[in-house]
């Protein structure tokens, strides 16, 4: 009976080391938000795992780091983020010695995707058909050292919300994920095209049902809703502060409030992350519809079909503007 128990309890051994050395293998990716963690998901294998750096409720215009988001960052095989124009947080450890070979940022200074990847392998892929530690308790806590977001002068670095740049973006990734070692290139291969293929799908679909909206007007908190709204040509008129880390000052208030008056069934379309008690005392008085939208796609599962729920919860925020679905 001891020999049997002996031979079990190598045979579990065994078992769990070889277990053991498989998930060490897998391919550790690190993206610094969620929707970028979306995206690659829908080109990933199955043995490349993803994780997101900024937690929920959280926003990346003045997340502050802990250690243990630290320790993320040095346990990644790859690391994806939009860039200093976006994540400042991260602006001195991804451009550094450190984490810098690791880290691949997604748009360039003059607000493009980054194409230096892409370009790169772009004649291999054309030969291819196809619970936190007790530490992170304050992680949705603001920075001490208010990082800059504003871009009212500048390029908008929210190109995630527009599909036809996230399919970029997934190329780009791609392009990235084929260099590590024991990448499947041809299953990355076959997840972009899937990925293009759905898209067009869904933005089609979307197109169609925000027909009915040409007609209203829509104001967005900040400049987070301006690529999406451009790329199905909806009517934005405003935006009611172009820092979101600051209140905007009082003669941007008036003029606000004055486009409010004169526009056709205005809609603000407000972000889960930032105050609301503000946006609501300058609208007071105001014939103003509310909906609000995610753009860090807090609710969506890190799934391959997870780029495509948030491209369908965005436009489903913005029907929520039609008089008949209004909420003030």
């Amino acid at each position: 009976m001891r020999t049997i128990k002996t031979a079990t309890a190598i045979a579990l051994s065994a078992s769990t080391l070889l277990y053991g050395s498989n998930t060490l293998a897998d391919t550790q990716i690190l993206a610094s938000i969620k929707p970028l963690e979306l995206l690659v998901r829908a080109v990933a294998t199955e043995n490349m795992r993803t994780s997101t750096l900024v937690p929920p409720g959280a926003s990346p215009h003045n997340y502050s780091m802990t250690p243990s988001k630290r320790r993320a960052l040095e346990g990644a095989d790859i690391i994806f983020w939009i860039g200093p124009e976006m994540e400042t947080f991260l602006t001195r450890l991804l451009t550094g010695s450190e984490f810098g070979e690791r880290s691949v940022s997604l748009m360039t200074t003059d607000g493009d995707v980054d194409e230096q990847e892409h370009d790169d392998h772009h004649a291999d892929h054309d030969d291819h058909d196809g619970h936190e530690d007790h530490e992170d308790h304050d992680d949705q806590g603001h920075s001490d050292h208010g990082h800059s977001h504003d871009h009212g002068d500048g390029t908008d670095p929210h190109i995630w919300v527009d599909p036809q740049v996230a399919v970029s973006m997934a190329e780009s990734i791609r392009d990235a994920l084929v260099k590590l070692d024991g990448a499947d290139h041809e299953a990355l291969d076959r997840n972009l095209e899937k990925f293009r293929e759905s898209i067009a799908q869904k933005e089609a679909q979307i197109r169609k049902q925000l027909e009915p909206l040409k007609g209203i007007s829509l104001f967005a908190y900040h400049s987070a809703f301006n690529q999406f709204g451009e790329h199905y040509n909806l009517n934005v008129e405003g935006v009611l502060t172009l820092n979101p880390d600051l209140a905007p000052g009082a003669q941007h208030i008036a003029e606000v409030q004055n486009q409010l008056r004169n526009a056709n069934h205005p809609c603000l379309l407000t972000e889960p992350q930032f105050n609301r008690q503000w946006w609501h005392s300058i609208t007071e008085g105001l014939d103003v519809t509310f909906s609000t939208w995610d753009p860090l796609a807090t609710d969506i599962d890190a799934t391959a079909k997870g780029y495509e729920a948030f491209q369908q919860s965005i436009a489903d925020a913005v029907l929520r503007c039609l008089p008949e679905n209004a909420e003030h």
